[in-house]
C-alpha cells in the first residue's frame, strides 16, 4: 500500500479505525471521516470527536499522514467536500472504504419510520454517497478499489434486522452494478461480509436471546459453522487490506466472506 491514499468512514472506532491503523500500517495515507451524531432508537452510543482523533493518533503512530474530516455519509454535499479536502492535502486517491453504519434490533412491528429511515439513509444511501465522493478521484488516479462493509445480513435474511438487512443487501446490489460500470476506469468493487464482530455495534443485539425466544426455530439462522460465535475485528481488516492492495487487481463484484461459515449453514 505504500504510495496509496484510502478513505475510510465510519473511522471513529471500531471496523473503521482498525481498517484505517491496518491500511496505514502497510503504507498507506489516509483520511478518516466519522461525524459526532446520536441516532433514535439505538442501543448503544455512537463515536464522539475525542473517538475520531484517537484514530488519527494510532494512523499517525504507524507513520502514515492522516488527514480528519466530520461528515456525515448521509448528507452528500458535505462528505464531497470533505473527500476532496482531503485528497487535495494527500495528492491522490486510490482507496475507498465505505464502513460507516448503524443497526438496529428491532422485531418488525417495533420498526419505527424514523429507524427505518436512518438505517436505510446510512448504511444504504451513506454507502451510495461514499462511492460518488471517491469516483472522480479514483478516475484521476488511474484507478482503484472501493471495498464496501457488508455483513452476513447482505446474503440472508436475517429475522429482528430488517432495516439494516434490507441496508446490506442493496449495498451489494450497488457494488456489483458498479463493479461493471466503473471497470473501464480500472476500479474494482468488492463487498465483505463478516458474521458478529466485536465492536460498540454489538450493543444493537442485547434483545436478541429475547426475541428468538418468540421463535426457537430463527435461532440456527446466527451459528456458525465455526466454533466460534465472533469474528474479531482484524480478520475483517485483513480482507480489506488484500482487497485495498494490488494483489487483488483482478478481483471485483466478489461478496468476500469472513463469517465462520454463518453464511453456508
Amino acid at each position: 500500500m505504500a504510495g496509496k491514499v484510502a478513505l475510510i468512514t465510519g473511522a471513529g472506532r471500531g471496523q473503521g479505525r482498525n481498517h484505517a491503523v491496518r491500511l496505514a500500517r502497510e503504507g498507506a495515507d489516509v483520511i478518516v471521516v466519522d461525524v459526532p451524531d446520536e441516532y433514535l432508537g439505538l442501543d448503544y452510543s455512537m463515536a464522539n470527536a475525542d473517538d475520531l482523533a484517537e484514530t488519527a493518533r494510532l494512523v499517525d503512530a504507524e507513520g502514515a499522514r492522516v488527514v480528519v474530516r466530520h461528515a456525515d455519509v448521509r448528507d452528500a454535499a458535505a462528505l464531497s467536500a470533505a473527500v476532496t479536502e482531503g485528497v487535495a492535502e494527500l495528492g491522490r486517491l486510490d482507496v475507498v472504504v465505505a464502513n460507516a453504519a448503524v443497526c438496529a434490533l428491532h422485531a418488525w412491528d417495533e420498526v419505527t419510520p424514523e429507524v427505518w429511515q436512518q438505517i436505510i439513509d446510512t448504511d444504504l444511501t451513506g454507502v451510495w454517497n461514499t462511492m460518488t465522493a471517491g469516483v472522480r478521484h479514483l478516475i484521476a488516479a488511474g484507478g482503484g478499489s472501493i471495498i464496501c462493509i457488508g455483513s452476513t445480513s447482505a446474503l440472508k435474511g436475517t429475522p429482528f434486522f430488517a432495516p439494516y438487512t434490507a441496508a446490506k443487501h442493496g449495498v451489494v446490489g450497488i457494488a456489483k452494478a458498479m463493479a461493471n460500470e466503473l471497470g473501464r476506469h480500472s476500479i474494482r468493487v468488492n463487498t465483505v461480509h463478516p458474521a458478529g464482530v466485536k465492536t460498540a455495534l454489538t450493543g444493537a443485539l442485547k434483545r436478541l436471546d429475547e426475541l428468538i425466544g418468540t421463535d426457537p426455530n430463527l435461532g440456527p439462522i446466527f451459528m456458525n459453522a465455526l466454533p466460534t460465535s465472533w469474528v474479531e475485528v482484524d480478520d475483517v481488516s485483513s480482507a480489506v487490506v488484500y482487497l485495498a492492495s494490488d494483489e487483488s487487481r483482478f478481483v471485483t463484484g466478489v461478496e468476500l466472506k469472513v463469517d465462520a461459515g454463518n453464511t453456508n449453514r
